[in-house]
């Protein structure tokens, strides 16, 4: 069932164009992301984060003596709709944006505020990725505008098949993800990763389906058992994640479920007592992260949000803004770019660093598997996620093929 606030953001959203005037004084940052179709619940969810994150930083005297104001933009998971929403921001005065999901909408983006910033030199705009983790959009078409605050495809794909090593009676692995081009990145990355760790491994299938367009998995099922798969290996979200997983528990597929996002919003309630001790995610957090110190943080944001935290990375992203504004003594995107290049901070989980080289956060990892005897529960279940490994932050770093290009002095 939809939140209150959930249906507050949306129609927040709505409302943002005909509403009152803001501000002048306000520090905008566009969230340009889903809030509408079958990923709104998701987009809805991120928005959430960020406007939650936005009112405790104001609450705390702001950035520079100014406000954070976060506008919600539908880009109704189109990259044409994204360049759209992104002309409206930058129309109302944002000089930040974010988003997170789907990479062909951030690779849109990353190019558009690239094209932006070189016709605007006095009034650049700054992009802060949540969660778009196409590997290349910090290596090969990497961006000085771009930053990354979640790890990118093949660092996660390194901590999976780094768990697989540890797991030799599993034989036979499946790879299932949505066509497009993270799902692509995650289907070659598992297929050229499993061959070099675990050489002895059949992959016994490596397919894509349409993003968002399956509304029964079943058939995949059919085929995963026929080809005896003991493993399943899936990048999906949203909806083709709760699906996904929801068929296979469904038809007593029992198998264990390597997953980018098998905790997100609504995917432990579709999943159930079925998927305990089988679905396992790869993430930067879980609620029950040993020495967190963060149990008062997720209670008022659960008292006033009425949801779970799910994106530590929102927290950690906004948090480092705001410092580097406040050290910048500026909100302009190029002084806090600068600022944000090598900056580390101590996060609940661990120390965390943006990498200067490329712009990719490094942080720790975790993989973590639904129970039902975790301490913090989600989604209203009493399932939650417990800790399988935990891989610290400069473990994750990978070599990059990024070509900085910062802009002339």
């Amino acid at each position: 069932m939809r939140k209150p606030w959930l249906v507050g953001a949306a129609l927040a959203a709505a409302f943002i164009w005909t509403g009152p005037s803001r501000a002048q004084d306000t520090v905008k940052i566009a969230y340009i992301d889903p809030l509408s179709g079958a990923f709104a619940d998701v987009g809805e969810q991120g928005l959430n984060h960020y406007k939650y994150m936005a009112d405790k930083i104001n609450a705390a005297g702001g950035v520079n003596g100014r406000k954070l104001e976060i506008i919600g933009l539908d880009n109704k998971m189109n990259p044409k709709e994204a360049l759209v929403q992104l002309e409206k921001a930058i129309d109302m005065g944002a000089r930040y944006i974010t988003q997170g999901n789907g990479s062909a909408l951030a690779a849109a983006l990353i190019e558009a505020v690239e094209k932006h910033n070189e016709r605007n030199p006095k009034d650049r705009v700054l992009f802060i990725n949540y969660a778009a983790v196409d590997p290349v959009f910090t290596n090969d078409k990497c961006s000085f505008w771009h930053f990354r605050f979640d790890a990118d495809s093949d660092m996660k794909m390194e901590i999976i098949t780094d768990w697989l090593k540890t797991q030799p009676n599993l034989k036979k692995a499946y790879v299932l993800g949505q066509d497009y081009s993270f799902g692509q990145q995650v289907s070659a990355a598992a297929g050229r990763m499993i061959k070099a760790k675990r050489p002895d491994m059949e992959i016994v299938g490596n397919e894509l389906h349409p993003l968002g367009r399956v509304k029964d998995f079943a058939p995949y099922i059919t085929k995963m058992r026929a080809a005896g798969a003991d493993v399943l290996i899936t990048g999906n979200w949203g909806t083709d994640m709760t699906l996904l997983i929801k068929a296979a528990m469904d038809s007593g597929y029992t198998v264990p479920v390597l997953t980018y996002y098998g905790g997100g919003l609504g995917a432990p309630t579709a999943m159930g007592k079925a998927a305990v001790g089988y679905v396992k995610q790869v993430t930067e957090f879980h609620k029950n992260i040993d020495g967190m110190n963060l149990d008062a943080f997720m209670d008022d944001y659960e008292k006033t949000v009425k949801q779970d935290l799910y994106y530590l990375r929102i927290k950690n992203a906004m948090e480092m803004v705001a410092k580097a504004m406040n050290e910048a003594k500026s909100v302009d995107a190029e002084a806090v770019a600068l600022k944000l290049e090598g900056m580390s901070i101590d996060s609940p989980t661990g120390k965390i660093t943006m990498r200067k080289d490329n712009h990719q956060i490094l942080m720790p990892m975790f993989i973590s598997t639904l129970s039902d005897k975790a301490k913090r529960t989600v989604d209203n279940t009493p399932f939650g996620f417990q800790t399988d490994l935990r891989v610290e932050a400069d473990k994750t770093a990978a070599a990059t093929t990024c070509q900085m290009k910062r802009p002339a002095s």
